[in-house]
């Protein structure tokens, strides 16, 4: 990487506009990236940044480059909920179909977190709904399995369900989404995956609808309308879902904040504020009082822990899958989410075990044997890894299974065993970043191993 490209990279990781724009009138390689992946116009997007996400995009940068995590400018925008970074991203072409390192598309981990606006570009642009990640699920999966059942939710549920999401849905372990309804106490979502659709107030209908094509001055307007006829849940939920549309989230969090006591789901809406004002520790506070409401504890548990781990703060996110595995011990998205934990904290044979949960509750799945195989390759242990790769490939042919094969048969020294690997890796993903780089180092071992013989 040169001089300027490692420049606007900073310049972006700073949010410093006028120098983006200045060092864009110099020769740039709009696909550097740095030492985590990232190019500039990742940088970009995750300083929320729309004037240098634009700019960069003006002058070529791709939405569809993937970081050392996999993922893309578009799919970062997409799982953090930056929906009109997300709208600029497909004008620029951004490729709909891509999914992250667990096999989501840009509409699964917006459905997760309840970020409706999302959820909605994402619909309007065509993403499959009915897509489903390597875990097994579905968006609508994971709207019902990781909400609660509250307006936001519902109103997720309702998109995805009007997007034609299938209501049938059985998870791995043949569990309905009538039964996860059921067992969460969500019985409004239960009514509406049996068709049963609740009325909507008119002027409901028109704010939202106002909201969903981009008027949200428009769709608070209608709702003032609305004061007196609606209760008070949905009045002070829309107004602060509206509020902050508008980028208004002082404002927003003073509307839900008169409903926590009545409704301990507005701690949820509150703790987004938050985030989205990047005030950590405000965030914690209201999930940490959504959960002492008592009403909706895993719901908020599993929430601040996906936060924490957002933060870098791996050790209390494990604290908190602690909690939830001690009384759900078959959760293998609990298992497998406190496994990357801990490989974020370099303890790879504790994953690799926790990881064995995981494979226990949901033996047929290849997402399980393919990162314990990687945490056991980083533990030093590549016999033991390749086993575990062996017995992914054997249920699914993936591009990244054959990467970490190939790393495998490096470690072990068996270069052809890892450029066989590779090479399929690249027939299967032919963009595939580890593939290529390891590929490279095996062709150039192979070389000097010959040169040597010589």
């Amino acid at each position: 990487m040169d001089h300027w490209d490692k420049a606007l990279i900073q310049a972006c990781d700073r949010g410093q506009v006028e120098e983006v724009r200045w060092l864009l009138t110099n020769p740039v390689n709009v696909d550097d990236q740095d030492e985590k992946g990232r190019t500039a116009l990742m940088a970009a997007v995750q300083q929320n940044n729309a004037i240098m996400v634009e700019l960069l995009l003006n002058k070529g940068f791709s939405p569809n480059v993937r970081d050392c995590n996999k993922l893309t400018p578009f799919l970062y925008a997409g799982a953090n909920g930056l929906h009109h970074l997300l709208e600029i991203l497909l004008q620029h072409g951004a490729d709909t179909t891509s999914t992250n390192r667990f096999g989501g598309t840009a509409l699964l981990p917006s459905s997760e977190r309840g970020f409706m606006r999302t959820v909605e570009v994402c619909l309007d642009h065509g993403l499959y709904v009915n897509h489903v990640n390597d875990l097994g699920w579905s968006a609508l999966q994971e709207a019902v399995i990781l909400g609660d059942g509250g307006i936001l939710y519902r109103d997720v549920i309702s998109a995805l369900i009007e997007a034609g999401a299938d209501t049938k849905a059985k998870d791995n372990l043949g569990v309905s989404l009538q039964e996860h309804a059921g067992k969460r106490g969500q019985t409004k979502v239960a009514a509406m995956l049996r068709g049963e659709i609740a009325p909507v107030p008119a002027l409901i209908k028109e704010a939202k609808f106002a909201a969903r094509k981009g008027n949200y001055a428009a769709a608070l307007t209608a709702l003032e309308k609305t004061e007196i006829s609606l209760p008070a849940d949905e009045y002070s939920y829309y107004r602060g879902y509206f509020l902050t549309l508008l980028g208004q989230e002082e404002e927003a969090i003073a509307s839900f904040a008169g409903r926590t006591a009545a409704n301990s789901e507005f701690y949820f809406y509150i703790a987004n504020c938050y985030r989205r004002l990047r005030q950590p520790a405000e965030a914690l506070d209201a999930f940490e009082q959504g959960i002492a409401a008592g009403e909706q504890p895993f719901f908020f548990r599993y929430h601040k822990s996906n936060y924490l781990r957002e933060l870098g703060r791996h050790e209390e996110a494990i604290q908190e899958m602690d909690k939830l595995l001690s009384i759900e011990p078959e959760r293998y998205d609990y298992s497998f989410h406190k496994a990357n934990s801990l490989r974020s904290l370099g303890k790879h044979l504790e994953a690799a075990q926790e990881m064995d949960s995981a494979i226990r509750h949901d033996p047929g799945n290849p997402l399980y044997q393919y990162h314990k195989g990687q945490s056991l390759l980083l533990a030093a242990k590549p016999e033991e890894a390749l086993a575990c790769l062996h017995n992914a490939l054997e249920k699914a042919i993936k591009a990244d299974y054959y990467a970490e094969l190939g790393k495998c048969w490096l470690a072990l020294n068996k270069k052809q065993g890892a450029i066989n690997a590779l090479e399929k890796a690249l027939e299967l993903e032919n963009d595939h970043p580890d593939a290529k780089q390891c590929l490279i180092k095996a062709r150039a071992n192979t070389s000097e191993t010959e040169e040597g013989k010589k």
